[in-house]
C-alpha cells in the first residue's frame, strides 16, 4: 500500500504540502517544464525557484521518510565488491547503498525515493528489498565519488604520465584533450564543489603534483598526481578559461564555466609560473551562491534590524570592510538583491564581476580600455542611477567621487579593507576626504569575518581556561562551558562544517556624525558607537564561543588584532 502511495504522490503536491511552494508557483513552474525534457526536482532547481535541500527536507517531512547524508556511512568489504562494478547504475539514477541492516534489506539513500524504476533495478542488482531513504543529489554523487569514483581515473592517469617525461613540455592536441585529463579536470571541479570547497590549488613540486582544496577557509591535501600530467592538466585548464596555451612564462587570468549537480558554477582562475611549472587557482562561486536570503547571513536579531535601518537611507554611504575571504561580497551582493525592484535603477562597477544578478546593469572594469573604477563611476553618474555598487575603493579619486554621488542623492555601497568599522573612517580621512564630508556622507559601517561553526554532531564541552575567561571577558573563577572540536566522518575529521558570519555594525548616529566631523578620534568615534548599539567582532565572536557555535581559538584567529 505505501509503494501505491507513493506512485501516486507527485513532487509538486509534496512541496506545496510542506510550504515551499505555492500553487501559482508550482502551476507556472508546470507550465514552463513542458518541453524542457527535464524533471520537476531538476527544473526548479535549475531555475533558482528551490534548492536541492529544500527538496530533500521536503520529501523526508511529507513522505515519513528519514533524511541522509551518505557520505556518513562505511560501507562493507561485500557491498564496495558488488557496487564497484555497478557504479554507473548509481549515478544514472542518483542513488547511493548505504546499509544492509538485516539480510535481504537494502537502505537506499535516492534524491527522488519516487522513482520505482531506480528502486526496482537496485532490487535486482542487490538481490535485496529496497527500503528508501531520502538524501540530496550533491551528498550522493560526493559517496559515489568517494567510494568508487577515481580507480580508473587513476589507472588512466598513470599510464598516461608513464608514456611522458616529467619534463617534457611539448604538447599535442590529444595529449591535452585525452579522455583522462579531460576527465581529470571536470572530476576535480565536480568533487571540489561537492566538497563546499572555496578554490582548488594545483601546485608542481619536485616530483609530483599536488592538489588542496581550500574548505572553510583552510586548506586539505585531497589529491596527487604524477609530475608527468601537470603540462597536460594546465594546458587543458588554459584552453576551457580562454587562456594563451603557448604562454608559460607570464601569469595568466581566464573564467570557466561548468554545471554541477545540475547548478551552474562560475569559476576564476589563476596560473603563476613556479620553479617546478605553472601553479593554478581556481576559485569557485555558484551564480547563487552569493545572493543568500538575509536570514542566511548568520546576523543576530539585534544586527538585523540596524542592518535593515541602514538599507532603508535613500541615499548615502554604505561600506563594507574586512580581508579578503570574510564574505564582504556575500553581504554586498545579499543588500543588492534585497534592494532590487523595478523602481530603482541599480549599477555596479566591479572588478571582476562575481556573480550576474538579473535586473541589475553591471560593468566589469578594463584597465586596457581606460575603463577604471572612477572613470566607470563617472560615466555611470550620467546613467540616472538610484544605487551604485562599487567593487572596492582603492583610491582617492574613487572615494571621492563616491562621496559626491552620496551626497547628491544616490545609495552608493562599496568595500574597504580595514580591520574594523572605526578604523574604516579615518581610512577615508587618510584618503583625503574631509572629515566634514565623511560624516555627511558615510551612513553605516559593516566590518565582518567568517568563522568555521563547529560541527554539532562531535563538538566536545570543556571547562574555559584562564586565558579564555578572560578574552570572554568573565571572572577568572567563573564554571563556563566552552566547546572544542574533534573530528568524525560527519565533517571529514576536522572538527568544523561550514562558516557563519561575526558581524561589527556601526550605525552612523548624530553622536558618531558629530565625532567623526570633529576628528574626535578613533577611540571617541568607537565610544559613541558602542552606545548607539554596536557590538565590536571580538563581542559578537565570544558569543558565538558561550553559544557554542565555534571554538576559541576560532574567535582568536578573527579578533586577537582588534
Amino acid at each position: 500500500m505505501a509503494e501505491y502511495n507513493r506512485k501516486k504522490m507527485r513532487l509538486g503536491d509534496v512541496l506545496v504540502n510542506s510550504g515551499v511552494l505555492t500553487n501559482t508557483q508550482l502551476a507556472s513552474a508546470l507550465e514552463e517544464q513542458k518541453g524542457s525534457g527535464k524533471k520537476l526536482g531538476e527544473f526548479l532547481v535549475d531555475r533558482g525557484i528551490v534548492n536541492e535541500d529544500s527538496i530533500a527536507q521536503a520529501l523526508s517531512q511529507q513522505m515519513g521518510l528519514e533524511l541522509v547524508r551518505p557520505q556518513d556511512y562505511s560501507l562493507t568489504d561485500e557491498m564496495k565488491a558488488l557496487w564497484e562494478d555497478n557504479a554507473s547504475l548509481l549515478k544514472k539514477y542518483v542513488v547511493f547503498p548505504i546499509e544492509e541492516p538485516m539480510p535481504g534489506l537494502l537502505r537506499l539513500a535516492m534524491s527522488d525515493p519516487m522513482d520505482m524504476y531506480a528502486m526496482d533495478d537496485i532490487s535486482i542488482v542487490s538481490n535485496c528489498r529496497v527500503e528508501a531513504v531520502v538524501s540530496t543529489t550533491r551528498d550522493i554523487m560526493l559517496a559515489i565519488e568517494k567510494y568508487f569514483g577515481s580507480n580508473d581515473l587513476d589507472e588512466a592517469l598513470e599510464e598516461y604520465a608513464n608514456e611522458r617525461l616529467p619534463e617534457e613540455e611539448d604538447l599535442r592536441a590529444e595529449d591535452i584533450n585525452s579522455s583522462p585529463i579531460v576527465m581529470l579536470v571536470t572530476d576535480m571541479i565536480n568533487s571540489a564543489v561537492r566538497q563546499r570547497a572555496s578554490d582548488i590549488h594545483i601546485e608542481p613540486l619536485e616530483k609530483k603534483v599536488r592538489v588542496r582544496y581550500r574548505i572553510d577557509g583552510a586548506l586539505y591535501n585531497k589529491k596527487t598526481y604524477p609530475k608527468g600530467t601537470l603540462a597536460a592538466i594546465v594546458a587543458r585548464i588554459k584552453i576551457i578559461g580562454g587562456m594563451d596555451i603557448a604562454e608559460k612564462r607570464k601569469p595568466q587570468d581566464g573564467r570557466i564555466t561548468q554545471v554541477v549537480d545540475r547548478m551552474e558554477y562560475d569559476i576564476r582562475v589563476s596560473v603563476l609560473p613556479t620553479v617546478y611549472g605553472e601553479k593554478v587557482v581556481m576559485r569557485l562561486t555558484s551564480k547563487t551562491g552569493l545572493t543568500k536570503e538575509k536570514s542566511q547571513l548568520g546576523l543576530k536579531p539585534d544586527e538585523m534590524v540596524m542592518f535593515d535601518r541602514i538599507l532603508r537611507h535613500p541615499h548615502g554611504i554604505l561600506l563594507v570592510t574586512g580581508p579578503t575571504g570574510s564574505g564582504k561580497s556575500t553581504t554586498l551582493y545579499t543588500a543588492l538583491s534585497e534592494l532590487n525592484t523595478e523602481f530603482v535603477n541599480i549599477i555596479t562597477v566591479e572588478d571582476p564581476v562575481e556573480a550576474n544578478i538579473d535586473g541589475i546593469n553591471q560593468v566589469q572594469t578594463n584597465v586596457k580600455a581606460e575603463l577604471t573604477f572612477a572613470s566607470a563611476l563617472r560615466s555611470i553618474l550620467r546613467q540616472d542611477p538610484d544605487i551604485i555598487m562599487i567593487g572596492e575603493i582603492r583610491d582617492q579619486e574613487t572615494a571621492e567621487i563616491a562621496v559626491q554621488a552620496s551626497i547628491t542623492g544616490h545609495l552608493v555601497v562599496s568595500t574597504l579593507h580595514t580591520n574594523s568599522a572605526v578604523s574604516t573612517i579615518t581610512r577615508l580621512e587618510d584618503m583625503g576626504i574631509e572629515s566634514y564630508l565623511i560624516a555627511d556622507s558615510v551612513i553605516g559601517v559593516i566590518a565582518q569575518r567568517l568563522v568555521r561553526r563547529l560541527c554539532p554532531n562531535c563538538k566536545q564541552a570543556d571547562q574555559a581556561t584562564a586565558e579564555e575567561l578572560d578574552f570572554l571577558g568573565l571572572p577568572a573563577d567563573a564554571q563556563q562551558i566552552v566547546y572544542r572540536p574533534k573530528g568524525c566522518p560527519q565533517c571529514d575529521n576536522t572538527g568544523f562544517r561550514g562558516r557563519i558570519g561575526v558581524y561589527e555594525i556601526m550605525e552612523i548616529n548624530t553622536d558618531v556624525k558629530r565625532a567623526i566631523a570633529k576628528r574626535a578620534g578613533v577611540e571617541k568615534i568607537k565610544e559613541e558607537a558602542l552606545k548607539g548599539g554596536m557590538h565590536t567582532l571580538r563581542m559578537s565572536a565570544s558569543a558565538y564561543v558561550l553559544d557554542g557555535t565555534t571554538s576559541y581559538e576560532e574567535a582568536v584567529r578573527i579578533s586577537f588584532d582588534l
